[in-house]
């Protein structure tokens, strides 16, 4: 067991589970996984491998005895009859029969209708009416010769989630971990492996968590197909809602006026739109208007009186094209249904989280360690939404005075989000509200930059903030400096816009590397240099794309007959295949009949030096016959740390991370294009500066 996880088990024993045991016992079983932690919550909350394994046994005879499945309903309700009563786990909805004042079930996969339950339950349990709920059920039959009476009855209704929560025993166990460590703990709660993502990588799959921890938040995320847009909030709480895009309707979101029965909106903490994008689709006009005014006022009206509501809404939606098509031809938003593709309903959202930089999730990202069970840090973030700690980041910034209202408003919901997710006790740093200030501004610049191309009525805003020493720190979103050529293009009419654009169409890196000099944050993204060796520092953003060794080192080793990389860390196999990948630039830059010496200074490896010195000898034999030498060696120190690259032609590379520059891909995958490319590489945040020596 890791560190990290006895630590979890340590302080939170019993609140916990290791997160591959939902594989272990869901079979065929399609329930959330919200329902499948509940039952492992109650027998495999425990670090001890013999109970843990006698727990899933035991969840996997309950779910064998009692989950129903669909085409085994007339089996259990064969069952039900011959014994009398029998207890199932199902989802429940349940409506009012106005015609003999009764409240009547439907059990979904049991495939039976008109189920007694008395109004007791119904009071107590809500959301029954509204829509389905996972609940652990004993089911009566006692037939009647009446016809219009049901032989079917509730006796006993119980709703799969933990009954209560010690929330300040929470917050006083959280401040024994670190904020990386709290961060990890949070994305193995909903089942991702922590080493498989960067610190940005993390921060975006938590994004998703503030729509459960902040009422009235809207957030939408727009990207490629297959990044589990969908999965937190269709398995992650019961609190939570996913409904189809096409699906929904004012009656079912809002209001029933022929009943004047609450929707969606009034029950659930979270509403999610599943495949809302979709420029094909349709949506009713009212629907769009009721909706507009609900996430501008937190209320909604189809009568006189207005009615207040708190639930956030999450749209979630696949998009067609990439991020410069999008960019150059039209705008972040074109796959919306044309009734939402609107300044005044986009204008409503408070962050568009940048579903492109999301990796396709592959088997090797989800994590066999511990987390929290879901049910009960649902109830954790359900708690938190009465708290407010939108203005907690004003002790260290001052977010730009020229920021609209409605811009400020969105700044503060997200950092207020954040902050509930990751510092519910307090103690964060200056360095630490920074980088999450920086994503909650760039979450919502994302948002009006592209509405000034659909309105052309919006001004430019100036989006930064100020230190309490007076350091100006300016927001750019990723793809802003990842493709300025098509991000300014559609505005380049506007005087500050076109300002910034330069000779070739890319954007004027003057000021943000000014104030980088002046210490700011590495998070500042600056252009990657030109194809002109020149003197400079530069600092890339983690989950930007399109850099390559050719375009990082290409024009500094031109020319060069000695090259010698000194990095301590050239051990594991993919260390040493970015080595390999640097001789592959080289053998692209050289002409066919010069000849280049290319020395590696390294470190041993501890755990296994006869492997490493087998795939560096393999270097050395695949240069053979292409005009590069190539040899390796150990420093003889043994106490360097430092990652640079010298020629002889008078150039000296510095590299904070050295040649490890590049996020997690599928290296075994043939066809996966990062695999055979670098610039479909996602990168980590890193920071290369040349020198003349």
């Amino acid at each position: 067991m890791s560190d990290l996880n006895a630590k979890i088990n340590a302080h939170f024993a019993g609140f916990v589970v290791r997160k591959d045991l939902v594989k272990a016992v869901k079979g065929n079983a399609i329930v959330p996984t919200y329902v499948l932690e509940y039952l492992l919550g109650q027998y495999c909350a425990t670090d001890d491998e013999a109970s843990i394994e006698t727990g899933i046994d035991t969840v996997k005879d309950i779910l064998r005895k009692h989950y129903v499945h669909r085409n085994e309903a007339g089996l259990i309700q064969s069952t039900i009859r011959e014994r009398g009563r029998y207890k199932v786990i199902d989802r429940i909805s349940v409506a009012l029969n106005e015609k003999t004042d009764a409240y009547e079930a439907t059990f979904e996969n049991l495939s039976i209708k008109r189920v007694g339950v008395d109004s007791v339950t119904v009071k107590a349990n809500p959301k029954l009416l509204v829509s389905g709920v996972w609940c652990i059920a004993d089911v009566q039959y006692e037939h009647s010769e009446d016809a219009r009476v049901s032989p079917w009855l509730i006796e006993a209704l119980k709703p799969i989630q933990i009954a209560s929560i010690d929330f300040e025993g929470f917050v006083e166990a959280r401040r024994a971990f670190t904020t990386e460590e709290w961060i990890d703990v949070l994305l193995q709660s909903i089942g991702f492996d922590p080493a498989a993502f960067g610190k940005r990588s993390k921060l975006l799959q938590l994004m998703r968590l503030i729509p459960f921890v902040e009422r009235n938040y809207n957030l939408i995320e727009l990207g490629p197909k297959g990044t589990g847009k969908s999965h937190v909030y269709s398995e992650f709480s019961p609190h939570g809602q996913l409904i189809s895009g096409g699906e929904v309707s004012v009656p079912k979101l809002f209001v029933n006026n022929s009943n004047g029965r609450i929707g969606l909106v009034g029950f659930w903490d979270v509403v999610a739109f599943d495949e809302f994008a979709g420029r094909e689709k349709s949506a009713n006009k009212a629907l769009v208007d009721i909706m507009k005014n609900y996430m501008a006022n937190k209320t909604f009206s189809r009568g006189i009186t207005p009615i207040g509501a708190e639930a956030s809404f999450a749209f979630v939606g696949n998009t067609a094209h990439n991020v410069p098509y999008m960019l150059k031809n039209s705008d972040l938003f074109e796959e919306l249904p044309p009734q939402f593709h609107d300044s005044a309903f986009i204008d409503r959202l408070h962050a568009y989280l940048p579903g492109w930089e999301v990796d396709v999730i592959r088997a090797e990202m989800f994590t066999t360690g511990f987390g929290f069970i879901v049910d009960y840090l649902a109830e954790i973030l359900r708690h938190l939404r009465g708290d407010d700690l939108s203005h907690r980041h004003q002790a260290f910034f001052a977010v730009g005075p020229q920021i609209s209202t409605r811009d400020r408003d969105a700044i503060h919901k997200t950092m207020s989000g954040l902050m509930k997710l990751l510092f519910p006790a307090g103690g964060e740093t200056e360095a630490e509200v920074e980088e999450l200030l920086r994503l909650a501004m760039e979450s919502r610049k994302r948002v009006k930059d592209q509405l000034k191309r659909i309105d052309s009525t919006y001004p430019p805003v100036d989006f930064h903030f100020v230190s309490k020493a007076g350091r100006k720190v300016v927001v750019t979103t990723l793809e802003e400096d990842e493709f300025p050529q098509f991000y300014y293009l559609h505005a380049a009419s506007e005087p500050k816009l076109r300002s910034q654009i330069g000779e070739e169409g890319e954007a004027a890196p003057a000021e943000r590397e000014e104030q980088n000099s002046k210490g700011a944050s590495a998070a500042v993204v600056t252009k990657p240099p030109s194809s002109e060796a020149k003197e400079g520092h530069f600092v890339f953003a983690e989950n930007r794309k399109g850099i390559t060794f050719d375009k990082l080192f290409g024009p500094y080793l031109r020319g060069a007959t000695k090259i010698v990389v000194t990095d301590p860390y050239i051990r594991l196999f993919y260390q040493v295949r970015n080595v390999m990948e640097l001789v592959e630039t080289v053998i692209r830059l050289k002409a066919p009949e010069e000849q280049v010496a290319m020395q590696l200074v390294t470190f041993p490896d501890s755990v296994n030096p006869e492997k490493q010195a087998d795939n560096l000898n393999a270097i050395m034999t695949a240069c053979e016959g292409t005009g590069v030498t190539f040899t390796w060696a150990f420093d003889g120190t043994g106490t360097g740390h430092a990652r640079h690259i010298t020629t002889d032609t008078g150039w000296k590379i510095s590299l904070d991370r050295g040649l490890d520059i590049f996020q997690q891909y599928a290296m075994n995958d043939a066809f996966n294009l990062a695999n055979r490319l670098q610039e479909h590489r996602a990168v980590k945040q890193f920071e290369v500066t040349y020198l003349r020596v």
